[in-house]
């Protein structure tokens, strides 16, 4: 099967011609069990060949649902005047990095919405704190579009790590998802901002979503290829009923396990989540995702009484666990899949920072000294 010859050689060469990437996309549907597995199987050999069977955890912090955009696509969009709005203080948000860290986490996310209250300085102060009392922990910001300026000082303040999925690299498509105020080549611009001061940055998009067509994909991978991020976050599309794309179907398994797979042969040294999402659409999806090429798993630290605030799409696993219980399931998981959940920062292989924030360990390369089997 001419598919199967692509995989191959996507295998062998770690890219595609557009052309030949839009065939494979375009038979992925027709691909047998058996050849969807030997995928997977090529996958995981690239992911566990540079880091072992080691998962790497992300503790989230989803510290306010506050925001300014209105995405067609999200649950917490600014119209959606059902929701309960909420911030945690800089005291609640410290006291779920401690929470993590006694978990065996290395690496916080501080994710929101584009919250008008947060200035820079009160970005830069929590940043600032986590680190001074966790020295060996990264600082990932999840917090959308700001100014190059507004970067440079997270990064000063000891932030070495930024996610921004760019949703979608068609013009068309993202103005389907996007408000009119905002911009596609804003939101690439950004990303190559973050990257040219010095963090690891995650860019990705979601699969299924509306509008979405198969040259769409093609497009993303060829801006994530010339992008070169360090972590690369997707998952499936699921609805929301608070949103204009309310009664539109949920992106499926099977594509996104595909795609998956395919970011693992494109990008081996990526940082790649099998996502929350992912678990939502079906009971093994994280690791399912972990055996397609996943190797990050992202575990909620957030207070259980704002979890259900914080919901950007509809039926979020989860959200009625304690921060201990969600730490302890994902690693019964992992293990029961052969893999172990580690108490590391996890950084992207090789990378070298710009400048040392405050004493850490770990280093740039995968490091397995001292790593607890958790």
């Amino acid at each position: 099967m001419r598919a199967m010859d692509l995989i191959d050689r996507l295998n062998r060469e770690g890219t595609l011609p557009d052309d030949a990437l839009s065939e494979l996309i375009g038979e992925r549907n027709r691909l047998s069990g058996a050849e969807r597995e030997y995928l997977y199987l090529l996958a995981r050999e690239k992911s566990t060949a540079v880091f072992g069977h080691d998962i790497y955890l992300r503790g989230l912090i989803e510290y306010t649902n506050h925001c300014r955009n209105n995405c067609r696509y999200c649950g917490i969009r600014r119209d959606n005047g059902a929701l309960h709005r909420y911030r945690l203080t800089d005291e609640e948000i410290l006291s779920c990095a401690d929470d993590g860290y006694d978990l065996g986490i290395r690496t916080f996310v501080l994710q929101g919405g584009e919250d008008g209250y947060d200035s820079d300085d009160r970005i830069c102060r929590i940043v600032s704190k986590i680190r001074e009392r966790h020295p060996d922990c990264a600082v990932t910001l999840s917090i959308g579009e700001k100014t190059h300026e507004s970067y440079q000082r997270y990064y000063d303040a000891g932030a070495e790590r930024y996610l921004l999925r760019h949703e979608t690299a068609d013009e068309d498509h993202y103005r389907h998802l996007h408000p009119d105020e905002m911009s596609m080549r804003h939101r690439m611009d950004c990303l190559y901002d973050l990257k040219e001061i010095g963090y690891q940055i995650g860019a990705g998009f979601m699969v299924g979503s509306p509008g979405q067509t198969d040259a769409c994909y093609v497009k993303d991978f060829r801006f994530l290829k010339e992008l070169d991020p360090h972590m690369i976050g997707i998952g499936p599309f699921v609805p929301h009923h608070a949103t204009p794309f309310a009664d539109c179907a949920a992106g499926t398994l099977d594509d996104t396990l595909f795609f998956l797979a395919l970011l693992r042969l494109y990008f081996p040294k990526a940082l790649i989540p099998a996502t929350t999402a992912l678990g939502t659409i079906h009971p093994r999806g994280r690791e399912l995702g972990v055996l397609a090429g996943a190797n990050v798993i992202m575990p909620n630290l957030s207070p259980g009484a704002v979890r259900k605030d914080y919901l950007l799409y509809a039926g979020k696993i989860c959200v009625d666990d304690e921060a201990g219980q969600c730490r302890d399931c994902i690693g019964a998981r992992m293990h029961s899949i052969g893999y172990r959940t580690v108490a590391a920062r996890g950084d992207y292989p090789g990378f070298q920072k710009k400048h040392n924030p405050p004493d850490e360990s770990g280093g740039s390369e995968p490091d397995r000294r001292n790593q607890d089997d958790l």
